[in-house]
C-alpha cells in the first residue's frame, strides 16, 4: 500500500469522526441561562447597535456666506459612514458666488480607517457570537467533552476584548475629529471664506447622536467580553483543579508531605 493511500485513508477517518461527532446535534437551552450563553446573547445584540449606529448614518453640515452686494448663499454639504470627509464637496457653489470666481471646495479630513475598522470588527464579533451560541445549544457536550474548545473560546475572547479596546478608543477620537471638521471650526479651512466679498460664518450641522451612542456601545462591549473571559476560563483545564488520587480499598494513604 502507497504512502499516498494510507494518508487517504487516514484523512477519510478524520473526516468520518469530526461528521459523527458534528451530527450529534443535542438541543439544550439550559446555557442561555448560564452566564456562559446569556452574556453571549447580550454581546450579539451590543454588537448589531455597536455597527448601526455608526455604519447607517449619514447628515450635513452648512455654511452661509453673505454676499456684499448680492442676496446670501446657503451651502450644504452631505456626509456619512465611512466618513471620508475629503470626497466630500459644498453642494449649490455657484463658481460666479458673490461676483467671484470661487474653485470646488471639500471638507477636510478622512476618518474612513478608524470608522471602517470598528465597524468591519463589529460585525465579526456578531457573528462570531451566532457561531458560539449554536456551539453553546448545539454542541455542549462537545464544547465540554473537549478540553480545547473551551480554551481556543478563551483565547479569542481575551483578543476581541482587547481589540473592542483599541477599535472603539480609535472610533471616538476620529468622531472627535469629525465634529471639529463640520462644526463652527470648519470655516478656518474654507479658503472663499477669508476673501473680504465673500465672508462666511457656520450655519448648522446634523445631530451626531447615533454616533455617540456607538462609542458608548463600543465600550459597552469591552467590558462585557472582558467580564466573559472569567466564565469562559473556568470552562478550560487551566480552571479545573488536579484531582487527588484515590487511595486503593485496604491500601494505606499517602504520608502527607512536611
Amino acid at each position: 500500500v502507497g504512502f499516498g493511500e494510507v494518508s487517504a485513508r487516514v484523512c477519510i477517518r478524520g473526516m468520518e469522526r469530526v461528521s459523527q461527532k458534528m451530527s450529534g446535534l443535542q438541543l439544550n437551552l439550559g446555557p442561555l441561562k448560564e452566564p456562559l450563553g446569556f452574556i453571549k446573547v447580550l454581546q450579539w445584540i451590543f454588537s448589531i447597535f455597536a455597527f448601526a449606529t455608526c455604519g447607517g448614518y449619514s447628515g450635513h453640515t452648512s455654511i452661509k456666506v453673505r454676499c456684499l452686494d448680492a442676496k446670501n448663499e446657503t451651502l450644504e454639504a452631505a456626509f456619512g459612514y465611512p466618513f471620508r470627509l475629503n470626497t466630500v464637496v459644498f453642494k449649490n457653489l455657484d463658481t460666479k458666488l458673490c461676483n467671484s470666481t470661487l474653485p470646488q471646495t471639500h471638507l477636510q479630513g478622512d476618518f474612513s480607517s478608524s470608522a471602517q475598522f470598528f465597524v468591519t470588527f463589529a460585525v465579526f464579533v456578531f457573528l462570531y457570537c451566532m457561531g458560539a451560541l449554536v456551539l453553546y445549544v448545539g454542541y455542549l457536550h462537545l464544547y465540554r467533552g473537549a478540553g480545547k474548545l473551551p480554551m481556543i473560546d478563551f483565547v479569542i475572547t481575551m483578543v476581541v476584548a482587547l481589540l473592542w479596546l483599541i477599535s472603539t478608543s480609535a472610533w471616538a477620537k476620529a468622531l472627535t475629529d469629525i465634529k471639529i471638521s463640520t462644526g463652527p471650526e470648519m470655516v478656518l479651512d474654507i479658503g472663499f471664506c477669508h476673501l473680504p466679498q465673500t465672508p462666511c460664518q457656520f450655519g448648522a450641522v446634523s445631530s451626531m447622536g447615533s454616533l455617540n451612542v456607538s462609542v458608548v456601545f463600543g465600550f459597552l462591549n469591552l467590558i462585557l467580553w472582558a467580564g466573559n473571559a472569567w466564565f469562559v476560563y473556568k470552562e478550560t483545564n487551566l480552571h479545573s483543579s488536579p484531582e487527588a488520587p484515590v487511595p486503593a480499598p485496604g491500601g494505606t494513604p499517602a504520608p502527607a508531605g512536611m
